[in-house]
């Protein structure tokens, strides 16, 4: 006997439910393979579904089945997780002693406007150094920033992958966390560190600019290294927020509507 059209359409349902889920698995291995991706998210469950979902693979929309399979996956325990101890490698990282005691002041210019910005090299002697040494190697010219969040409460533009997918140069890895804030809170205007989560030499050359009040949880390394700040033209991140993402108006995480690339980024 035939089945009936109730009964179609709950085997339907059942199949997608079961590819939902399957691509969600797929996403997160990708996610533990993918480099420098900001592990957090905001406090409200809704946002931290959409980091979830997201999984900074930057696709549309999830359905219904895809948030309920998140649901389950986020109400069932996490795996412990243990921060790498690996050490950084000092054949091509500059020495935090090149920075330590020193603010760089300069400008990084998008293709949609000019920020001011100052790195602090006596909270973050490292990161101050890395980040003056690849500017002054004209490593970010053309690189784009292949990230934004618009969630309530996490707000960033994240930049410096040179492959502009988020993926990182195993071989340019760095550490330890410096300065990283202990309410998990980046203010307006910080200017931050991506790494990969839970590592805490997984510091690479990607950085993000905090537009509005954000709280990021610390993961099992800690939090994200503050290397600096926004000094001027913070409005011109913001603006880029406010055309929003390419994959819809309801995502609140994936690529800027408007392409966002870095002219150039000088530090003196």
């Amino acid at each position: 006997m035939a089945p009936s059209p109730r009964e179609t359409r709950e085997a339907k349902r059942r199949i997608q439910q079961m590819e939902a889920k399957r691509a969600l698995r797929r996403d997160q291995e990708k996610r533990r393979k993918r480099d420098n991706l900001i592990a957090g998210g905001a406090a409200a469950a809704a946002v931290t579904l959409a980091v979830v979902l997201q999984l900074a693979v930057f696709s549309g929309n999830p359905t219904e089945e895809e948030f309920a399979a998140a649901e389950a996956e986020l109400n069932s325990p996490p795996a412990s997780a243990s921060p790498s101890a690996s050490a950084t490698n000092a054949a091509n990282i500059p020495k935090p002693e090149t920075a330590a005691g020193k603010v760089f002041t300069g400008q990084l210019k998008l293709n949609r406007g000019a920020l001011g910005v100052q790195l602090d090299g006596t909270k973050a002697p490292q990161a101050a150094a890395v980040f003056k040494s690849l500017a002054d190697e004209g490593y970010y010219k053309g690189v784009s920033c292949h990230r934004l969040t618009t969630a309530e409460n996490f707000g960033v533009l994240q930049c410096g992958s040179k492959t502009g997918d988020g993926q990182g140069d195993p071989n340019y890895t760095w550490g330890p966390l410096e300065n990283t804030p202990a309410n998990n809170k980046y203010p307006a205007g910080t200017i931050a560190v991506a790494r990969t989560g839970g590592n805490a030499y997984g510091n690479g050359t990607q950085f993000f600019i905090v537009y509005k009040d954000t709280v990021i949880p610390a993961d099992a390394a800690g939090g994200y290294t503050v290397v600096g700040k926004v000094t001027s033209g913070l409005d011109v991140v913001t603006k880029i927020a406010e055309a929003g993402l390419k994959n819809g108006e309801n995502a609140t995480d994936g690529a800027p509507v408007e392409p966002v690339t870095i002219d150039s980024f000088s530090l003196k």
